[in-house]
């Protein structure tokens, strides 16, 4: 893909992608991808929702055509905010925006969700296999006990294997270099059943997003705060995730007065797999909280603008 636009904050710039126009007030969404991915896993269902929207993808900082930052510090959730802040002032200028996140990014985009300043540009939120940092530490603390909630404790921490080994400063790195990166088209095919595009960026994305884990993981989960939500909250939930339990959301409306909890059969990767499932419940969402009734299109898919 190639970016429409470039946003700069500070010492980053951001690669951003365009669907669909803003004009005649249609909805502007954007979309903010996980890790190791870069904007290009959205662009199946960027596509399909085109027509209907003005939609809107970037590189996260360290990932895809967007700089990198050197030190670990400057992937924290509150850069990754302010990332997400310069793009809406330069998509939806004085406009709300319904936000979608997958993974990381929908980890990082719950922070908009529940702080202000942001969180009054949030019409809705579509949430993929991404809980709230915070969200899991006051979840991991109910559960560190005995019984059945223990068990569940020990099912997560099984799935959550890698993140204990991201945080060491030299291992994944070298494994996305020496083998990872050119084996990922492999991996996810025997993992989730998908084919997908060589990334030519794939290995320095795995690399580089390593420091997301580093820099947020144990300090959030070790001191969560509470993060309550004003905007609608939609809850997509792969039923076949291998990395994130269904059981994390336990409690989640105690956080988000106003949720909708969507179950997918599918996998953690389900943007590639199951496209069309994704973008008619984004469109679904978008649409009950834009005041129009839902019309998303599998079979009419628009190409990025070109700037």
């Amino acid at each position: 893909m190639t970016p429409t636009r470039s946003v700069t904050r500070g010492d980053i710039q951001l690669a951003v992608y365009e669907w669909g126009t803003a004009a005649d007030g249609k909805p502007t969404v954007v979309l903010v991808h996980g890790y190791p991915d870069s904007a290009q896993v959205w662009e199946a269902i960027a596509e399909r929702l085109a027509a209907q929207f003005h939609v809107v993808a970037y590189d996260v900082r360290g990932a895809g055509q967007s700089s990198v930052p050197t030190r670990i510090r400057d992937y924290r959730i509150l850069e990754l905010m302010g990332d997400l802040a310069a793009v809406f002032d330069a998509v939806a200028p004085g406009r709300k925006v319904h936000l979608v996140g997958h993974d990381w990014g929908s980890i990082q985009s719950w922070e908009s969700v529940t702080l202000s300043p942001m969180r009054d540009r949030i019409a809705s939120y579509t949430s993929i296999s991404g809980p709230s940092l915070d969200h899991v530490g006051y979840w991991l603390r109910a559960h560190a006990k005995p019984g059945w909630k223990g068990q569940q404790l020990l099912r997560q921490l099984g799935r959550s294997w890698y993140i204990l080994m991201f945080q060491l400063p030299v291992v994944a790195p070298a494994a996305w270099s020496l083998a990872l990166g050119r084996s990922w088209a492999r991996i996810m095919k025997t993992m989730e059943g998908t084919v997908i595009d060589a990334s030519s960026t794939q290995t320095a994305d795995g690399r580089n997003g390593v420091n997301l884990y580093r820099a947020n993981v144990l300090p959030r989960l070790l001191r969560p705060e509470p993060r309550h939500a004003i905007a609608p909250v939609q809850l997509i939930i792969p039923m076949r995730d291998r990395f994130v339990s269904p059981e994390l959301y336990e409690g989640l409306s105690h956080w988000v007065p106003n949720l909708r909890r969507r179950a997918i059969d599918a996998g953690h990767w389900l943007l590639l797999s199951h496209p069309d499932k994704v973008a008619r419940c984004i469109a679904e969402w978008v649409d009950e909280h834009a005041g129009r009734p839902a019309a998303v299109s599998a079979k009419r898919p628009a190409r990025p603008n070109a700037r």
